[in-house]
């Protein structure tokens, strides 16, 4: 038994080693899958610097806007559909931080969310990649380097945690796509 088991081990790891894995994604984490997608968009940039360009009207075509809206919320929405979620589908920031959604602990594929007071609102958001002490790392649309939440693209950031109004577990919320893909008789 002992040598069935060790013989189907070395078979499993010659056929990771080989990528003959079939369904291959099956081993990555959902949190893995998300940040996957949003590195990919990683140097996006606006156009004209008006919420514009090819990708940027992309992310807002996914949730029903045209160019022009503020897309960070958009942003958000076409990765999380892109790794297989249905949901969030919003432009709107505000509604990716529902309370039933909301969590304390902070690990790598949440959503993140900024309040402006002067707005007194969530105003901006990203997707946690990382966290090392008290310092969120991330990538955000509709952003720069100075970590503004009316950019002109998509950015690695780092944010302390205490500039952080909310978090959101949109993972565990919804249905990912392929299930609702499987016919019932």
């Amino acid at each position: 038994m002992a040598t069935a088991k060790l013989f189907l081990g070395i078979l499993c790891l010659a056929a990771i080693g080989r990528g003959n894995v079939p369904h291959r994604h099956l081993l990555t984490s959902t949190a893995d899958q998300i940040i996957s997608v949003a590195e990919s968009q990683l140097g996006v940039r606006e156009a004209t610097g008006n919420n514009d360009g090819k990708q940027v009207e992309a992310y807002l075509q996914y949730v029903g806007f045209k160019k022009g809206a503020a897309w960070c919320a958009a942003f958000v929405s076409w990765v999380f559909n892109e790794a297989g979620y249905n949901q969030p589908k919003t432009a709107w920031s505000p509604y990716l931080f529902p309370t039933r959604l909301r969590v304390k602990e902070v690990v790598p594929g949440l959503v993140l969310g900024i309040y402006f007071p002067e707005l007194k609102r969530i105003a901006h958001c990203g997707i946690v990649t990382g966290i090392r002490s008290d310092w969120v790392s991330s990538i955000e649309g509709n952003t720069n380097l100075a970590g503004s939440r009316a950019g002109d693209g998509v950015y690695r950031r780092l944010r302390h945690i205490k500039t952080i109004s909310r978090f959101a577990e949109w993972r565990i919320s919804k249905v990912r796509k392929e299930v609702n893909h499987v016919k019932i008789q």
